[in-house]
């Protein structure tokens, strides 16, 4: 593990952010929870969670949480985004990870499906991912590696600091991803992108 200091910052505006954090707290990875600027003091990373993003983008935007979200990514601190908080991090809205999105790419609610996923350089068993109205990515740039692909679209991508999934490890307790991204394990070498 890592020498981090302080809890992980949840974005607690909508989504399913009380999940992320009993999946942290079970890993005894201490939380707080991300509602306006005041509570991203001293926070070590943040996770931005699945949910409806139009709802958590309006929401950012009503606490204007856009800009300090950045400057913690620029200082250098790991972002984490799940579904909807891929699609936030993408070019299109905070632009985090110089990457594009397509919304429910794979269907509606009721196409929802579950799939065990071979991360590029994790050992251990498969992910096991649980696909919500999931986003895919469409584009990324050059310093974009991409760890996690499923029928030949993309699902994982991490630039620098900031990491991005299209589906949900918190519904099936599985951390490590969560670990990984946060900063509270090494990543390991990611094959460059081609």
């Amino acid at each position: 593990m890592s020498s981090v200091q302080g809890p992980v910052g949840i974005l607690a505006l909508q989504g399913d952010f009380a999940l992320h954090a009993q999946l942290l707290s079970d890993s005894d990875v201490e939380t707080v929870e991300v509602r306006g600027a005041e509570d991203l003091t001293g926070v070590s990373g943040l996770l931005l969670p699945g949910g409806e993003s139009t709802t958590i983008a309006m929401g950012i935007d009503r606490e204007n949480l856009k800009d300090p979200i950045r400057n913690l990514a620029k200082a250098g601190l790991p972002v984490f985004g799940t579904c909807a908080g891929m699609v936030l991090m993408s070019s299109a809205h905070l632009g985090l990870i110089d990457m594009e999105v397509e919304r429910n790419a794979f269907g509606r609610q009721i196409h929802s499906f579950e799939a065990d996923l071979k991360i590029d350089g994790l050992d251990g068993p498969p992910v096991r991912g649980l696909f919500i109205r999931a986003p895919v990515v469409t584009f990324v740039g050059d310093a974009v590696r991409v760890f996690a692909e499923i029928d030949g679209s993309t699902v994982g991508v991490k630039q620098d600091n900031c990491t991005a999934i299209s589906f949900h490890p918190e519904l099936v307790g599985d951390a490590r991803l969560h670990l990984l991204a946060l900063g509270l394990k090494q990543w390991p070498e990611l094959p460059a992108s081609s």
